[in-house]
């Protein structure tokens, strides 16, 4: 990442021979005067009424930062520590699907910015590249797969075994998509990237799937995801089996409920992350930083937690790192970097939000990620937030 010791990191932005957009609201107007209203639509929107995607906003917002001064914050250490490794940046790649629909390398482009950056890249299981060409593409970087569950439970365990044995480091199993959030914007557009072809890189891939379709035509492709993506059945019992099939330490996407934390530390789940889907499954949810504190407080470090959905500035990273996450995951803003300008975009935007957040690291009064646990924030009603 960018060397932030000499504080010219604006200056540098302001003189770029190539201007790129900086704040979110731009990378998205940027977006959606490129791309299709389709692709984009699916992007930029929420469940239902889109209550859940402002939460996320409004949570970040309710905070305010009360800086220390005269601290010496010449040397600021962003450096995280998740399963064995340390990492220079706290923030992550969300799983996000589909990323053929707004670049034709997809997912392999954000692999290899990855993979260039330093930052762990989870991949979706309903990603246009399959699991294996992500690891060819990227080998180096640290990959963690994300598990939709399947109707026929084999081929999630399948895919699994896939991940495992491609180097992927850990399995983050997503539990809030037990079926497919009400998403008008999608039924106003008429698109549907699943159908258009967008996740069959691991399905088409995955010799248990391919086994259950009756011809190898895209229509048989198609109605077998549907068959298996959404999974209503999906309890606890499943999580304990999937415990039991793979060495790898896996993470529990879609927490929000402090019980739930519980249950996962009562189940050995290895890591939580709060998350809501970034507000485009159940409408009118809590947003990912206000369950963010109940969540810290139950689990108490015995895991790491990652804070995901709705966070589109280093400013938002600082706040959850200070409420407790050990990281943070970024989703929207890299698809629209990526959108713009395949990897290098990605590299772009997830470059910014960090050197945002590492002087505003120092201008609160801190040093390292771990030293934000002790800055002040208040929230809109004049209580402390932690």
């Amino acid at each position: 990442m960018t060397n932030i010791t000499d504080g010219d990191l604006l200056l540098k932005n302001i003189t770029a021979q190539a201007p790129f957009p900086i704040c979110f609201a731009d990378l998205e107007k940027a977006v959606a005067e490129k791309i299709e209203a389709g692709p984009f639509g699916y992007i930029r929107s929420g469940a239902g009424g889109e209550q859940t995607l402002r939460n996320n906003r409004a949570a970040f917002e309710k905070y305010s930062i009360v800086p220390r001064f005269l601290n010496d914050v010449s040397n600021v250490d962003t450096s995280v520590h998740l399963f064995g490794k340390t990492y220079p940046t706290p923030l992550l790649f969300a799983p996000v699907g589909m990323n053929g629909m707004v670049h034709d390398e997809g997912e392999l482009a954000v692999a290899r910015a990855a993979q260039f950056l330093n930052i762990p890249y989870i991949q979706s299981t309903v990603s246009t590249f399959a699991l294996e060409e992500v690891a060819q593409a990227a080998p180096s970087a640290t990959k963690w797969f994300q598990l939709y569950w399947s109707t026929n439970e084999e081929i999630a365990f399948s895919m699994a075994a896939r991940a495992e044995e491609a180097g992927f480091e850990a399995i983050v199993l997503t539990v809030d998509t037990v079926m497919l959030g009400w998403r008008e914007e999608d039924v106003r557009n008429q698109f549907s990237p699943l159908k258009l072809g967008y996740a069959r890189g691991n399905y088409m891939n995955d010799p248990v799937f391919t086994a259950t379709l009756p011809d190898d035509s895209f229509e048989s492709y198609v109605q077998g995801v549907l068959q298996n993506v959404f999974h209503p059945t999906l309890n606890w019992e499943h999580v304990r089996e999937l415990k039991k099939r793979t060495n790898l330490p896996i993470l529990l996407k879609g927490i929000l409920h402090p019980e739930d934390a519980k249950h996962a530390i009562d189940n050995g789940i290895d890591g939580i992350i709060v998350s809501n889907h970034g507000g485009r499954q159940l409408d009118g949810v809590i947003g990912s930083l206000d369950a963010l504190p109940a969540i810290v407080k139950v689990v108490n470090g015995q895991i790491p937690i990652i804070l995901d959905s709705g966070v589109y500035r280093g400013m938002d990273a600082l706040k959850a790192l200070a409420l407790g996450a050990n990281a943070v995951a970024i989703g929207r803003p890299f698809v629209y970097g990526l959108a713009l300008e395949g990897q290098q975009g990605v590299e772009k935007v997830m470059t910014n939000l960090y050197d945002e957040l590492k002087v505003s690291i120092a201008l609160a009064g801190a040093t390292s990620v771990k030293g934000l646990r002790n800055i002040t924030l208040v929230k809109q009603d004049g209580t402390e937030g932690k």
